[in-house]
């Protein structure tokens, strides 16, 4: 259908129709979003999911004068879209499978967004609804996956930093034997919950960075940043434990070295963005 107005002059029909299509999505989705919501609550993994949908709609904000300028039409595109996406959540919802579903959500809404604004105005839309994927705790099929090698990696990273400093030490699979002590590094301390977290931030960056390559490289950037960062936190805990036995590993201050290392690891992605943004 060829283009006939903006945003600001959209018929009523239209607004009626982009009330009607919301108003189905809520109501298909919402014991879906509602688990979803409760995940974000509960789950420290995916804590930013309270967060990344304001940051969405303050990219849409940003491009409220490119939308305002944009013509309305509809594509055709959009209603396959839909189907897909309804396809995908037909399919989670026999295997009792929540990501299929949740990420269903993003596709039909995409879909519609296609079919009623058009391909133009909806490619404007492509970012703030794209970085919703953020907010989906990723299977734990694949979770545990990630997380096994990445713990063992930073075991071994730390405890060979460990030795190089003189402390006597030696490596049990994801268990680092001390003198005094001996710590275990779980699933929490993996360096998963940064990476995830990191990952979204370098997304949404990456936005503000104007050559594709440098996006790529920003977006990549948190993997090292996280693993890294996450290796130093086990050492200094190591080395502190080595003095003062395991409780520089419990309470407080595990806590509090856990947010010290995020901080780190925001600073470092700060820095990057800021050396590749005028490049």
């Amino acid at each position: 259908m060829e283009a006939k107005s903006s945003i600001l002059s959209a018929p009523k029909t239209l607004w009626l129709s982009l009330s009607i299509f919301f108003a189905s999505l809520l109501y298909l989705y919402h014991s879906v979003l509602y688990k979803l919501v409760l995940d974000w609550w509960h789950d420290p993994n995916y804590s930013h999911g309270l967060l990344l949908p304001w940051i969405s709609l303050y990219f849409v904000w940003l491009k409220r004068e490119e939308l305002a300028r944009e013509r309305i039409g509809s594509s055709w595109w959009g209603l396959l879209l839909v189907l897909a996406g309804l396809f995908l959540f037909l399919l989670g919802w026999i295997a009792g499978e929540l990501f299929t579903q949740r990420f269903s959500f993003l596709v039909v809404l995409y879909g519609g967004l296609v079919f009623l604004l058009g391909w133009p105005l909806a490619r404007k839309l492509l970012f703030p609804v794209g970085i919703l994927v953020f907010t989906i705790p990723i299977p734990y099929v694949i979770y545990n996956a990630l997380t096994f090698p990445l713990k063992l990696f930073a075991t071994k990273m730390a405890t060979n930093l460990l030795q190089m400093v003189g402390i006597s030490v030696y490596r049990d699979g994801n268990i680092i034997v001390l003198p005094s002590t001996t710590l275990e590094v779980v699933d929490a301390c993996s360096g998963i919950r940064s990476l995830i977290s990191l990952l979204a931030v370098c997304t949404i960056l990456s936005y503000f960075v104007k050559r594709f390559v440098w996006k790529v490289v920003l977006i990549l950037s948190a993997i090292p940043v996280a693993i890294g960062v996450n290796v130093l936190r086990i050492f200094v805990t190591g080395v502190l434990a080595s003095k003062y036995g395991a409780a520089p590993a419990e309470g407080f201050f595990h806590t509090f070295s856990g947010l010290s290392v995020f901080m780190i690891s925001l600073a470092l992605i700060f820095l990057i963005h800021h050396l590749v943004k005028e490049r």
